[in-house]
């Protein structure tokens, strides 16, 4: 199967923070609310993209996301339109478990060993990252003067910078980066 790149820089960011990720529990399509830290987040997220003029708010189905979602697209006088193929890796049988201690007890500690420790009722990692760069794929051909923004998780953002950069990064809650293209060359920036 031939990748799906994207033809064009776009944002991305992981929603705010909801109450499972304080207690660092796998969350995969477990459908929290954020947190009041979770909205401030997104709110800081608004402000920060001020500079930007988004053109699409893209969002994940999932309650934190599309909350996310919302909170910027209404700072930017944008709706938000959920897109199935930005929804969290299914982590499985680790839904409501605790990360680091199943790392641990998986003697793995970094991001790379977390992927190779996923559990077989796992959605594959790869099929995470294909089909979510087919969904970005897919938006920046259907807008091609637009900046998008697509609201979405963690696992779906390392998986297409893996995918697309041969690395991890550094991913924070409501925090938006920029995957930038650069001839074949990708990066991910920081938007600040």
């Amino acid at each position: 199967m031939s990748m799906m790149v994207p033809s064009r820089s776009f944002l991305a960011m992981r929603h705010g923070v909801t109450d499972w990720n304080r207690k660092g529990l796998f969350q995969g399509r477990t459908d929290n609310v954020l947190n009041d830290d979770g909205i401030a987040q997104a709110h800081a997220a608004a402000e920060r993209l001020r500079a930007v003029s988004v053109g699409h708010v893209v969002s994940s189905p999932l309650l934190r996301a599309l909350k996310t979602a919302e909170i910027v697209a209404a700072a930017a006088s944008r709706s938000v339109t959920v897109d199935h193929g930005l929804i969290e890796l299914d982590f499985g049988s680790f839904e409501g478990q605790p990360v680091r201690e199943l790392m641990i007890r998986n003697g793995k500690n970094n991001a790379q060993g977390l992927v190779d420790m996923l559990p077989a009722d796992a959605e594959p990692w790869a099929d995470c990252a294909s089909r979510a760069l087919v969904s970005v794929s897919q938006w920046l051909a259907r807008h091609p003067g637009d900046e998008i923004l697509f609201v979405c998780h963690d696992a779906v953002m390392q998986s297409m910078a893996q995918r697309l950069t041969g690395n991890f990064f550094k991913n924070a809650h409501g925090k938006p980066f920029r995957f930038t293209r650069t001839e074949d060359v990708w990066a991910v920036i920081e938007v600040d």
